[in-house]
């Protein structure tokens, strides 16, 4: 079970809507639905929920590229929805490229189906390739304009973590309304 919502920042306030996901396939499917429900250059935040195992907070401002936080990467990474926050960029990843020779001819020096290991940004310690990190991935300064500093983003409980972030933004009742 999840929930999400839209949280919109208008001139005059937050705007809180319901939202479904199911025809959501990508994160820029994800990133259109936030610049439909506002205006041109509003901040919009996307708030996902699963039944208190991890959360994600999607940023949209205007044109810009989202912004994205996910308490759990590991958990996320079991759901649907969570797959599509967990882009490479978030997962601190280089996409693999058709134009990268490295992914097309063994030009690294491993030997023929020895695999190839990967350092996670979070500890240093290799890691096998498409693994998910445990624990918090993204930007978790996304929220530092709107009131909430990045120690508080990283302290929050999976639990009760949308009521948090509502609290600090100030829209407690808007968010409230939609749940």
């Amino acid at each position: 079970m999840y929930f999400a919502a839209l949280l919109a920042r208008t001139e005059e306030g937050w705007v809180a809507s319901d939202t479904e996901l199911d025809d959501v396939e990508t994160l820029a499917d994800l990133a259109d639905l936030a610049r439909e429900a506002a205006g041109e250059d509003d901040t919009v935040l996307i708030c996902i929920e699963q039944e208190g195992a991890w959360f994600g907070v999607v940023r949209v401002d205007g044109e810009d590229d989202p912004r994205i936080y996910v308490s759990d990467a590991a958990a996320a990474a079991r759901n649907a929805y969570g797959e599509i926050l967990l882009t490479d960029e978030v997962l601190g990843r280089d996409p693999e490229a058709p134009e990268d020779l490295d992914s097309l001819v063994d030009l690294d020096g491993t030997e023929d189906g020895e695999p190839d290991v990967v350092a996670d940004d979070a500890d240093d310690e290799p890691s096998e390739p498409g693994t998910v990190p445990d624990g918090p991935v993204g930007d978790a300064e996304l929220l530092a304009d709107l009131g909430m500093l990045e120690k508080e983003v990283l302290s929050l409980d999976a639990g009760d973590a949308l009521s948090e972030i509502a609290e600090a933004l100030g829209c407690t009742d808007v968010l409230e309304a939609v749940r």
